[in-house]
């Protein structure tokens, strides 16, 4: 466990000093700001909205901007450490490949939950401030439970990019890949649900559809945020898509454990039994 949070502190570092966690950071208070002020310009208002139009602002934007990041800060943790020729280095040292692969998540985990919480965190205070909305736990909640699962989301897309950096043989192909995944999760996998849908007249209802959202860490991170509390609910169209009772927060917040346990398993297993 020492050797994996000495890992873990190390990555942390590298992204301090190569402004990663700054950069990360200042986009998302930014993005969240720039909501809040610009969301409502299409209905014809300039302003700072509510929290909960923030949020669902948020959490549409997020799921295109959170697994970009994710998949950039992580592609080349493996490969990229085997072209610089500092990863029989690294193993040089009393450090199994689990613990460096498992150290090297936990950092870039880091690095995102950091990030999310302060940029966020620190705009959604400013909204709540500037707005002078009264003061409503349940919203708070929802906006706590939106940078809890943002982060695991994120953290799902590292754990995917790990998995990419220790399949492929070069740094180039491994940001490829990455970008390829990006495309699949949050572009093409939405249309081809909605084109079968569309295909099949409708014969995929109500009861089938939203299981087949659970493919894609995306879709789960947004049912969550838009369809899991009330104050949110209001403003959100895919309330009418959550079965009640079914998608619950916390058995969300599983789902998205899952997307994080899955791909860096598979990881672990490929780093493993790979030659080096």
């Amino acid at each position: 466990m020492h050797s994996i949070l000495i890992v873990a502190g190390k990555e942390f570092h590298d992204g301090l000093r190569n402004r990663w966690v700054l950069a990360i950071t200042v986009v998302f208070a930014l993005l969240a700001v720039g909501l809040a002020y610009f969301g409502s310009a299409a209905s014809g208002f300039v302003g700072v909205t509510s929290l909960a139009t923030t949020l669902v602002s948020l959490a549409s934007l997020a799921v295109f901007l959170i697994p970009l990041i994710a998949l950039l800060l992580a592609y080349d943790t493996v490969v990229g450490e085997r072209e610089r020729g500092t990863l029989d280095l690294l193993l040089s040292y009393p450090l199994s490949r689990s613990q460096l692969l498992t150290g090297k998540l936990l950092g870039h985990g880091l690095i995102l939950a950091v990030s999310t919480a302060v940029g966020f965190g620190s705009a959604g205070v400013l909204v709540t401030l500037v707005a002078r909305e009264s003061a409503n736990l349940q919203l708070l909640f929802s906006f706590a439970y939106f940078i809890l699962s943002a982060t695991l989301l994120g953290l799902a897309f590292v754990a995917i990019a790990h998995l990419i950096s220790v399949t492929v043989d070069e740094k180039s192909r491994a940001a490829g890949a990455a970008l390829v995944v990006w495309f699949l999760f949050v572009l093409v996998f939405d249309l081809l649900l909605l084109g079968g849908l569309v295909a099949t007249g409708g014969a995929v209802g109500k009861s089938v559809f939203p299981y087949l959202l659970l493919l894609n860490p995306t879709d789960v991170f947004r049912l969550a945020n838009l369809g899991g509390f009330e104050p949110v609910k209001t403003y959100a169209g895919l309330a009418s898509i959550v079965v009640e009772g079914t998608f619950t927060p916390a058995r969300l917040l599983l789902v998205l454990g899952l997307w994080v346990a899955v791909p860096f398993g598979l990881a672990l297993w490929r780093f493993q039994g790979r030659e080096l």
